[in-house]
């Protein structure tokens, strides 16, 4: 009786079940995890390409880097606040950022560089503030810094709405009121003075007139307007055309003198921001230039960068250029021979944003009865104009 060596190999015809099949199962299942793997991959990317053109509130930024500031500074690592706070958002699109934002960190990259893939999420002054963080190992003062710079940037964007929506939307109701009165209501009384043959004075004719205007070409009146407002945003998004519109701005009487002080508070705490945060003062001003919201001081921002690159104190070409007040020229030297540039800027800026705050309480006190004025004299003088004849009439029937 033949025995059997396991140590001898077996010779002789393979069969389907042999060796052959477990070597091609094992390559379809080394094959499946890289099918996987790829899909996996392409889901991400094609999540985080959606996440590059989320656009987030200042709101919910100022709240993540509260609550992130707060994640560090207790010790806890990177990666774990991003997931904690990615799991936290209302916003799903916030939500896929951070995770993204999470995915890089993990895979080696820096807390800023995996920022700045987010560019309309997080701004060159976010990334450039979290970058020195980073470099200085005070990421949490910066995360702190930082949310405070945001809460008071809403605060300043809220006192602009306030300052230009109550009247735009006061003037946008008059306009519709005034355009009705002529469409709808001037022909009723003009059709009843044609047939009564009531002699109708000057005002009476003239708002008869605008009447039959308004009832002929409204179509063409409110086609001129969408046409203007399309061709001024046009020109605005061209260099020439926001120079100009934003230097007119700054013109206008009581207007310009609150846009005035909104851009010098925010040219001071953006640029008082960087420096305290240790990022370079060349980037600093070119940050800040680009964030002032206004052409006129982004390229009066940008001169004094040039003068600084040669070697120029900031307050001479600050001077010179003559878009900011005397009395910040005068504090920006003093902080510069005292060497507390960063916090004399953010004096600067409480004090502006509090004149910012007493400028617009001003300006909407001085609008609100110059608006009922006007409205007076143009909705008033429609009626008296459609009751003149009528009064002549009860005269002539009188007499």
């Amino acid at each position: 009786m033949a025995t059997f060596d396991a140590r001898k190999p077996r010779t002789g015809t393979i069969t389907v079940g042999g060796p052959a099949a477990p070597a091609r199962k094992a390559a379809s299942v080394a094959a499946a995890p890289r099918t996987s793997m790829q899909v996996g991959e392409a889901k991400r990317a094609a999540k985080k390409a959606q996440a590059v053109k989320v656009k987030i509130t200042a709101k919910d930024l100022a709240i993540f880097t509260r609550q992130f500031s707060v994640m560090i500074e207790a010790g806890l690592p990177l990666v774990q606040s991003l997931e904690i706070l990615a799991g936290q958002q209302a916003s799903p699109g916030f939500s896929n950022v951070l995770s993204g934002v999470r995915s890089s960190v993990e895979s080696g990259a820096t807390l800023a560089n995996a920022l700045r893939e987010y560019p309309r999420v997080f701004d060159p002054l976010f990334t450039n503030m979290v970058e020195a963080g980073e470099a200085g190992g005070i990421l949490d003062a910066i995360f702190q810094r930082l949310s405070g710079y945001i809460e008071k940037a809403v605060k300043l964007k809220s006192a602009v709405k306030s300052a230009l929506i109550y009247p735009t939307s006061v003037m946008v109701i008059a306009t519709g009121v005034i355009f009705l009165l002529l469409w709808k209501v001037v022909p009723i009384f003009a059709n009843l003075f044609a047939g009564m043959g009531v002699e109708m004075p000057l005002p009476t004719r003239i708002v008869i007139g605008l009447s039959h205007f308004v009832g002929s070409f409204a179509w063409l009146m409110v086609l001129g307007v969408g046409i203007f407002v399309y061709l001024l945003k046009r020109y605005y998004r061209t260099p020439q055309g926001r120079l100009a519109i934003d230097a007119l701005i700054l013109k206008i009487p009581v207007l310009g003198n609150v846009m005035r002080k909104i851009s010098v508070a925010r040219f001071t705490r953006t640029l008082g921001t960087l420096l305290s945060s240790g990022v370079p003062m060349l980037e600093a001003m070119n940050i800040t230039a680009y964030t002032s919201g206004n052409a006129v001081v982004e390229n009066a921002i940008l001169r004094v960068r040039k003068a600084v690159e040669t070697g120029r104190t900031v307050v001479d070409p600050l001077r010179e250029c003559g878009v900011f007040p005397n009395m910040v020229v005068q504090m920006v030297g003093v902080g510069e021979h005292t060497g507390g540039l960063d916090n004399m800027l953010g004096k600067i800026a409480d004090f502006y944003e509090e004149e910012v705050d007493v400028a617009v309480a001003d300006l909407l006190a001085a609008m609100e009865p110059m608006i009922i004025v006007f409205l007076g004299l143009v909705v008033g003088g429609i009626v008296i104009s459609m009751y003149l004849p009528l009064f002549s009439l009860i005269g002539k029937l009188a007499g």
